[in-house]
């Protein structure tokens, strides 16, 4: 397990190289150039180039990427081309938002998703089992944004319980869960189909199990064995792919934040692109990339105290 551990660490570091070096390089190929972006189309050529010097656009691409790295390393992402603001500073009041919206659409998959696919599996074949599947599949086909402006429409438009937009006042817990509910159930409820069926899969194969049916041989009740027995080892596959959840999740704010007017790394980006910053579409790239890795290594660990099995891989 400690080995496991181990190189599971190591390798992260390679792969979030790789992934860094992606990024530098896809920004730097997008089309437009920053300083006329800035300065706009009629700037003189020597002001235009003060600028990309003072910028650095003018030095050696390999010189730019150690730049790049060495900035990384040291913790600063630049300064936004803008405002003249320090991204990390701008990004330190954004995160939150886009965290605490994965997080509980997250939850809300979690929750929602593992006993509906528990009790489809235990009705197989059967009415609850169809009815089930067919809303699981409704669920996966419904784009995020639309079931966000359903949601919109239906509660906030025609009923008024919840805001249009915003994120609510920073001050008040109970204000910022009011207006957190309808994003992160259209992030939620379409997670809760993908967990419902990958549980429902993953408990038919548990409960056809050998140690299942012994389980049953030796008396226990129903509630012990499905439980116990059954979904405990089922879970097992739901939780290594989590991590791929979450970064869907994390992709998927992206529009859920431009339909509820959320402040949020997705709308960052999607501002940063349209006005040419490309410090600050570098540096939430990064953040994104940065936060998918981790993520993705934090689940692999858990993985490995989950399932002792994996100490012999």
């Amino acid at each position: 397990m400690i080995k496991y551990s181990i190189r599971r660490i190591l390798l992260t570091i390679p792969l979030l190289l790789v992934v860094l070096t992606i990024v530098f390089v896809f920004v730097r190929l997008a089309p437009g150039d920053p300083a006329i972006a800035m300065l706009g189309q009629y700037a003189t050529q020597e002001a235009l180039e003060a600028l990309r010097t003072e910028m650095g656009l003018d030095a050696p691409m390999w010189l730019q990427y150690l730049r790049f790295l060495g900035n990384l390393l040291r913790g600063d992402l630049g300064v936004s081309m803008l405002n003249g603001v320090p991204v990390v500073d701008q990004l330190r009041v954004v995160l939150p938002y886009t965290l605490e919206l994965t997080l509980s659409a997250m939850l809300i998959g979690v929750i929602l998703g593992v006993p509906m696919g528990v009790y489809t599996a235990l009705n197989r074949n059967r009415g609850a089992d169809y009815s089930g599947r067919m809303t699981s599949l409704a669920g996966i086909s419904i784009p995020s944004f639309y079931l966000g402006i359903l949601l919109l429409y239906a509660f906030s438009v025609r009923m008024n319980l919840f805001p249009v937009i915003g994120a609510g006042a920073d001050n008040s817990i109970s204000d910022r869960l009011h207006h957190l509910v309808l994003p992160s159930l259209s992030l939620g409820l379409i997670m809760t189909s993908y967990v419902m069926r990958l549980t429902r899969s993953s408990m038919l194969n548990v409960l056809n199990e050998d140690f299942v049916r012994t389980a049953k041989s030796k008396g226990l009740r129903e509630r012990v064995v499905v439980y116990k027995h059954g979904l405990m080892n089922a879970l097992i596959p739901v939780v290594s792919v989590l991590g791929i959840y979450f970064i869907i999740n994390l992709g998927s704010s992206i529009m859920t934040e431009i339909v509820f007017s959320r402040p949020g790394l997705g709308k960052l980006m999607v501002m940063a692109m349209k006005q040419r910053d490309y410090v600050m579409l570098q540096s939430v790239m990064v953040v994104y990339a940065t936060l998918a890795i981790f993520i993705n290594l934090f689940v692999d660990l858990i993985y490995g105290f989950i399932d002792p099995r994996i100490k012999y891989g």
